[in-house]
């Protein structure tokens, strides 16, 4: 009888309304809905215990005590009521937030290439900036400065003296910008890499930012084993130090100022070839021991 509204059972209004009626409209229901419910005046085989329901009903909500204990319980079940309703919605609310930030966090590959797109634009824009400096600097040199000079990449005179000519070959492997920057910043910093190549042979021009740094890597660069490079200064000298793979690959000694015209592409190609057979010969080595 707890779950029961007493106030529906004799036909009246429920809640904050039943608490305003009287004892006489309380007593009037009653007599109507008793009629109704007699087991002498209806063949409902029910009426009985519904008759019962009726007369318990009524016993409460004539009773003030009874009643107002009755009242409070209705106002208790309307406020539950009222803050499963609310934390029903801020659960909603809440479950359609997380369901939101799921979606969004989920891979989207329109936002992945704006991303991209955004991170590229980042890393070009310092590029730019970081070539803008690099000129600058250059096109800073005193008039004063009697060294030859070479075109690079743009226009710009350059100190041969701290251009380096580097060939290896294609057959074997490639190298790219960023392999050969790893390589010869151990010496110095690489202010500018220009690559210049054809199908059988890779060669490049790397500009160091001192002379000290272009002479402390030439002959002593050797690259990847598997594919040696070959380090020459761009500026002509009477003698270079001498080209040797890492230890103990044979050393050559340079003569570059003899060097000269159709000549030079033969010696390259025949250091090369030395330093590709010395690099192998140093890996079978290591094999076997």
């Amino acid at each position: 009888m707890t779950e029961i509204d007493h106030y529906l059972v004799l036909g009246l209004s429920s809640g904050e309304e039943g608490a305003k009626l009287t004892e006489k409209d309380i007593a009037k229901a009653y007599r109507k809905k008793a009629l109704e419910l007699h087991p002498d005046k209806t063949k409902d085989p029910d009426a009985p215990a519904k008759f019962q329901n009726l007369q318990i009903s009524y016993e409460i909500l004539k009773n003030p005590s009874s009643r107002k204990e009755f009242d409070e319980l209705l106002r208790i079940r309307r406020e539950k009521h009222v803050r499963s309703t609310q934390y029903d919605a801020k659960r909603r609310k809440m479950m359609s937030d997380l369901e939101r930030r799921e979606k969004e966090s989920f891979f989207d590959p329109e936002k992945k290439a704006r991303d991209d797109e955004e991170r590229t634009m980042k890393k070009l824009a310092e590029e730019i900036a970081r070539i803008r400096s690099m000129l600058e600097k250059k096109t800073n040199i005193p008039k004063e400065t009697k060294t030859e000079n070479v075109n690079v990449g743009g226009g710009v005179e350059l100190d041969k003296s701290r251009v380096l000519k580097v060939s290896w070959e294609k057959v074997v492997s490639d190298y790219s910008s960023s392999r050969l920057r790893d390589l010869f910043k151990e010496f110095g910093n690489v202010e500018d890499i220009v690559i210049k190549s054809s199908k059988k042979k890779g060669s490049a021009l790397v500009v160091m930012e001192s002379k000290e740094s272009a002479e402390a890597a030439t002959g002593v660069l050797i690259g990847d084993l598997s594919n040696p490079l070959l380090v020459l200064p761009l500026q002509p000298v009477n003698q270079v130090p001498s080209v040797r793979a890492q230890e103990p690959v044979e050393r050559n000694e340079v003569p570059l100022g003899k060097v000269v015209g159709a000549g030079f592409q033969a010696f390259e190609d025949s250091v090369l070839d030395k330093l590709r057979k010395a690099a192998e010969k140093q890996k079978l080595d290591k094999r076997e021991t």
